[in-house]
């Protein structure tokens, strides 16, 4: 079994570890496009790129392919399906707002500033939030401070998104790949002396489910593991970024795999 990935950047790390922890057995295939982050720019740009992306994943003969990118999958999902589908299954990502609103309480939606009360947005939440009251919460420089596992930028992005975020939230969704993997960074500032705990919603664990409901596999998570992982960085085949090892993900990744 072939699971392959995209992103702009290392978002898609979560969501590799997730298709690990269900099959350990499947080879996986990272394709990210460092060289032009972030997509967010443009529709048109952000269709490009991922277009981009996704031929130099499908080029490994995965049978699927998870868009590890919520920003890719607004803008690009239905284009990819269109070139790549049926031969290659697609999983799109999308924010988990209706688990979030489920659980009762205000929910907040952290996201990148173009996200952030976009059309697209606003009609998920029409769409899934029910009766919850949802705050949306922009988050300047946080996914590209990942990226680059900038940890002063990581800390300042963090808390300024914290300071937005009403105090009476239970729940906040992680609308972007890249914030979950400093999740507990942002559970910790959220939830200090006097507020009530919050809890976490991000994409990674459903897409990597989904990926296999698409290609009729079962989890098995005590299967023998694989240590076959292609990493491809805007069309080179490399090693994992050295950013990656700053994640428990990525350094995950790399103890277990052969990267070529």
């Amino acid at each position: 079994m072939k699971i392959a990935l995209m992103d702009s950047g290392i978002g898609l790390l979560a969501a590799a570890a997730a298709v690990r922890r269900l099959r350990p057995d499947a080879d996986l295939v990272l394709s990210s496009d460092p060289d032009n982050m972030p997509w967010g720019r443009a529709p048109e740009g952000v269709k490009a790129h991922a277009l981009a992306v996704a031929r130099a994943a499908a080029a490994h003969r995965p049978d699927a392919l998870i868009v590890a990118c919520n920003t890719a999958s607004v803008h690009a999902l239905e284009l990819l399906r269109a070139e790549l589908e049926p031969g290659l299954p697609v999983i799109g990502t999308v924010p988990a707002i209706k688990p979030a609103a489920a659980a009762g309480g205000s929910v907040a939606i952290w996201a990148t500033p173009a996200t952030t009360g976009s059309p697209y947005q606003r009609g998920l939440i029409r769409e899934f939030a029910g009766s919850a009251a949802v705050a949306e919460v922009p988050c300047p420089g946080l996914a590209d401070a990942v990226q680059h596992a900038d940890e002063d930028a990581i800390e300042k992005a963090i808390a300024a998104a914290a300071a937005l975020t009403p105090p009476d939230v239970r729940a906040i969704v992680l609308g972007c790949t890249h914030y979950e993997l400093v999740a507990e960074r942002i559970r910790e500032a959220v939830g200090g002396p006097g507020r009530r705990p919050v809890a976490l919603h991000g994409s990674a664990g459903a897409v990597a489910a989904q990926a296999l409901r698409r290609i009729g596999a079962e989890p098995a998570p005590s299967a023998e593991p694989s240590s076959s992982i292609a990493v491809i960085l805007s069309g080179r085949v490399s090693a994992l970024p050295q950013a990656a090892l700053a994640y428990a993900e990525g350094r995950g990744l790399a103890a277990v795999g052969s990267v070529h």
